[in-house]
């Protein structure tokens, strides 16, 4: 297992170097000087005290002289500083990220246990009417966006209803009740569409091993309905579960940035949404390889999933 684990880990090495190349690259394509930024509202200098400002960051260099210090710098722990607020981008992380792992894990606690649960019904009451209304779910979970979802939310529980808060945050160790008030509009926006995808995909899964000879024959056995589904059907169609709820969970790291500006909380998501509202491209590439990296770790997780419920994965 701890070999299987090594190996991953280093498979994981060049995927994370292929990020930031790519990450630093497509930063530089947008459009917009960088020093426009740095300079200020008053951009009223000479074209040499620009290019001093330019030398100041190293936008002068070469650009694989850039990323070669811009790596540097990300290996020593530190992801740069903003051209706006002038303060760390780790120290912002520090304070930010939290929050947005934070609204992850609620919105993947929401998202994966109801929707597995829903999925494994619908398919052993097949063609029933749990199924139809399963059905339908997805269907309207898969095609409403987040952010329209998000904004339905605020207006009948905040506006209409008036339960819960429409905006804000407050820090789960200054209030565990308001936090959870303030964290649970969000963390639904993000769990919907997740669950979603979630029952359909467990639904297909279990429907695929319940066909299966093995499953038929130990209903011939006389086995319960339930040892069959414990023993015989959830192990084999975990690992397609695993791997879609892995994806799906890793993805709710993007889909913070207009949850969180919608419902303004302040997390990773609304920080570099304002990063790239002002083109504060040390901002944007730092947070950029932060949540690649984080979506990466979840993938080695993942990994490790599959190996603790089929072993023969741990020696191919």
């Amino acid at each position: 297992m701890a070999t299987y684990i090594i190996r991953r880990l280093a498979l994981l090495v060049p995927v994370l170097l292929g990020v930031s190349l790519v990450v630093f690259t497509l930063v530089r394509l947008i459009p917009g000087d960088a020093t426009l930024l740095a300079i200020g509202v008053d951009q009223r200098i000479t074209p040499e005290q620009r290019e001093l400002v330019r030398k100041s960051y190293g936008l002068d260099q070469p650009q694989p002289v850039q990323y070669l210090r811009w790596m540097g710098h990300v290996l020593r722990g530190d992801l740069g500083t903003s051209l706006r607020t002038r303060r760390s981008l780790t120290e912002e992380l520090r304070l930010r990220l939290p929050v947005t792992l934070e609204l992850t894990l609620l919105a993947a606690l929401l998202g994966t246990v109801p929707a597995m649960a829903a999925g494994v019904v619908a398919a052993v009451k097949r063609n029933s009417s749990l199924d139809y209304a399963a059905t339908v779910a997805t269907l309207v979970g898969v095609s409403v966006p987040n952010f329209l979802l998000a904004t339905l939310l605020v207006l009948v529980f905040s506006f209409w209803l008036r339960w819960l808060p429409p905006i804000g945050y407050t820090a789960f160790t200054d209030d565990p009740l308001q936090n959870l008030r303030t964290m649970i509009l969000p963390a639904v926006s993000l769990a919907l569409p997740l669950a979603a995808i979630l029952m359909r995909n467990t639904r297909s899964a279990v429907l695929e091993v319940l066909g299966q000879e093995h499953v038929r024959v130990a209903r011939a056995k006389g086995l319960r309905r339930g040892t069959v589904l414990a023993r015989h059907v959830l192990p084999n169609a975990a690992l397609p579960i695993i791997t879609v709820a892995g994806i799906q969970v890793a993805s709710l790291l993007g889909g913070t940035v207009i949850v969180e500006t919608i419902f303004g909380l302040p997390g990773v998501g609304r920080y570099v949404y304002e990063a790239i509202a002002n083109r504060d491209y040390p901002v944007v590439q730092g947070v950029t390889l932060v949540i690649a990296t984080l979506f990466v770790g979840v993938s080695l997780l993942v990994d490790v999933l599959y190996a603790l419920l089929d072993p023969r994965l741990r020696t191919s």
